[in-house]
């Protein structure tokens, strides 16, 4: 069964498929015509069953007939379809109008059945675009004008209400709210947003009021460019389907060769005529390949149009089989398996309260753009703490900040900085922060007036999903996990021993991931990197699948991975491996129960002198059981 690989072709339109559409239609007239001549047949009016049987030939094998003639005089090539028809066509020849009418019957349906579904599949995604509101308000000349969203350029201001759908991908100017962004990331839980942060179309804003700048015109907004990106990857096939049509190259016009031979053979020998003609007729519809040929294509687009639809864009068929062969996988550590960014771990204070010893160091952090300087401003922001202004503010760099809060003089510096100023830390103080260094986290010393007045820790902290990650690939069948980081190695080491991780590479360069990677491609074949897309681009590339995390909005990250997650959030990466693995089973039992059919059903035409009707109702009962197995990967 021929297929366009093009998803928005004559043969596959970009419009949502309707069922009734024509090779339904002309299949529902050919079971009509073909009930009528049976009851005409059961009823004695003979005179009108042949005229109904070959209505029901002619307009059952309308479509198929017509792309098998087109498919063998332009290319050249023996088809399924052409099987088929000759099989009609000998089988009217020799007077057997029903069993002709039903094999045009049967494979009709069948193959309006996996035109649909696979349609159906396929077009899905496109649902997503429902979720973009047809109209926007846009901020112009200081009133509010409705618009269709086609209309909104790049850089007007959008008024968003709450409950409302975001119309544009753009830039919070005003407001702040809570935005569902599941329908594009997947992400299931709302995500705070606030000015200066992103938005995409098609997410669903919460109880507050937005001002949205628009960054993208909509024809390039995220959800058109996720439904652009998984049409082309379900146009691209697996390697499974690849080796399938090069075996029906081969294999049907093999069929057609036998099946003539069975005809002319007998009667050159002398043999009843027809009797191997008929066998002839029956080995040819037994053993036409129709089951083979669908068992990867629906398999591979549902799998891949589900994925989506929980924001894991997959980039071709090949793609989604090679998840499913994934031995080991390299993970990156900041971004990845940690958050990305720093966050307050543990503080001891001396002298103070722990409050007293957040808000001081706070006060002076805040005017510093340190990583680390912001997150002990989080922290004090999220206990409520009054920050006061700092003036005589100094960064020093891989030092620490000074400055001076209330008439006092405020530091914020390393240990072996705060030492060399004098500053010294009792035993029970050095013990904390030389625990706290051998778990991974870094510390900082807050004096205040030249005294130590405590240690603030803070690290990378883990995501909450890393750990059951690591656990849940090993029980998917992945033979090997392993972390790379450019971080110092005894970070990496606290942070690996806490997910479960046993082998871990720290102070990598790009090209030193690149190396790491082409030893597990050595000793493993198949390896996924997971990275953020653009750092580990290098790494991503050499590895047998790159899979970026967190790429909702960028463009850059979706077009260089072969998988791209569109959340923040590991679990889709377990998601995904086990899709793979499903949909690779899928396929394999899909291939091996369409050749065992085709074994048993040629057996019994030979050794069984198995009728034509028994045939047809086999191959076609086996073509639709192999799409409803396939469309298991959707689930």
């Amino acid at each position: 069964m021929t297929r366009s690989a093009d998803p928005c072709s004559k043969d596959l339109p970009c419009e949502r498929p309707r069922f009734w559409s024509g090779p339904v239609c002309a299949s529902a007239l050919a079971w009509l015509f073909l009930c009528l001549g049976l009851v005409a047949g059961w009823t004695g009016a003979t005179t009108l069953r042949t005229p109904l049987f070959v209505a029901a030939i002619l307009s059952g094998s309308f479509y198929f007939a017509r792309e098998a003639v087109e498919e063998f005089w332009k290319e050249r090539e023996v088809g399924i379809e052409l099987l088929m028809t000759v099989a009609i066509a000998c089988a009217a020849a020799l007077g057997q109008w029903r069993e002709a009418a039903l094999v045009a019957g049967l494979y009709s349906i069948s193959e309006a059945l996996e035109g649909y579904t696979i349609q159906r599949t396929r077009f899905a995604i496109r649902g997503l675009m429902d979720l973009v509101p047809p109209k926007a308000r846009v901020l112009r000349d200081g009133r509010e004008v409705e618009v269709g969203v086609e209309e909104v350029r790049i850089g007007e201001r959008i008024q968003v209400r709450p409950g409302e759908s975001i119309p544009v991908d753009g830039v919070v100017r005003e407001g702040a709210s809570t935005v569902d962004e599941s329908m594009v990331t997947g992400e299931s839980m709302p995500v705070e947003r606030a000015t200066g942060q992103s938005v995409f179309a098609g997410t669903l804003n919460g109880n507050g009021a937005l001002i949205v700048e628009s960054t993208k015109a909509f024809q390039n907004n995220t959800v058109s460019g996720i439904i652009h990106f998984v049409e082309r990857a379900q146009a691209q096939k697996g390697r499974s389907q690849m080796w399938v049509e090069r075996f029906g190259r081969i294999y049907s016009p093999a069929v057609l060769g036998i099946s003539v031979l069975l005809a002319i053979v007998p009667l050159l020998l002398g043999l009843d005529a027809f009797t191997w003609l008929t066998r002839a007729i029956s080995f040819l519809v037994a053993a036409s390949p129709c089951a083979l040929a669908v068992a990867t294509p629906v398999t591979l687009v549902a799998g891949i149009g589900s994925a989506a639809r929980r924001g894991v864009l997959i980039k071709g068929g090949g793609v989604l089989e090679l998840l499913g062969r994934v031995k080991a996988v390299a993970l990156d550590k900041t971004g990845t398996i940690t958050r990305g960014r720093p966050e307050v771990t543990g503080t001891l204070p001396i002298g103070i309260d722990e409050a007293e010893l957040l808000r001081l160091a706070a006060s002076v952090e805040r005017l510093s753009e340190h990583p680390l300087a912001e997150a002990i401003v989080r922290a004090a922001v999220a206990r409520a703490l009054a920050l006061a202004p700092a003036s005589d503010f100094r960064a020093i760099t891989a030092v620490g900040v000074t400055g001076t809060v209330e008439g006092r003089f405020v530091a914020v510096l390393k240990p072996a900085a705060a030492a060399e100023r004098g500053a010294r830390l009792d035993e029970g103080s050095r013990a904390w922060l030389e625990a706290a260094e051998g778990r991974g986290e870094t510390a900082v010393v807050v004096l205040v007036d030249e005294s130590v007045h405590g240690v603030v820790a803070l690290a990378d902290t883990v995501r909450p999903q890393s750990t059951a990650l690591v656990a849940s690939l090993r029980r998917a069948g992945v033979e090997h996990v392993v972390m790379l980081t450019g971080d110092n190695p005894k970070t990496a080491g606290a942070i690996a021993a806490q997910v479960g991780i046993a082998e871990y590479y720290g102070g990598l360069r790009p090209e030193d991931k690149v190396a790491r990677v082409k030893d597990l491609l050595a000793k493993y074949a198949s390896v996924a990197m997971v990275g953020d897309g653009i750092n580990d681009a290098p790494a991503l590339a050499t590895a047998s699948i790159g899979i970026a995390m967190g790429v909702a909005g960028s463009d850059a990250a979706l077009e260089a991975s072969d998988v791209a997650l569109m959340a923040d959030d590991l679990s889709q990466l377990d998601y995904a491996v086990r899709l793979g693995r499903r949909s690779r089973r899928i396929v394999v039992q899909n291939v091996a129960a369409s050749l065992l059919i085709v074994a048993a059903l040629v057996t019994g035409v030979f050794a069984a002198n198995l009728s034509m009707f028994a045939a047809v109702i086999g191959h076609e009962g086996s073509e639709v059981l192999i799409i409803l197995n396939g469309l298991r990967a959707a689930l």
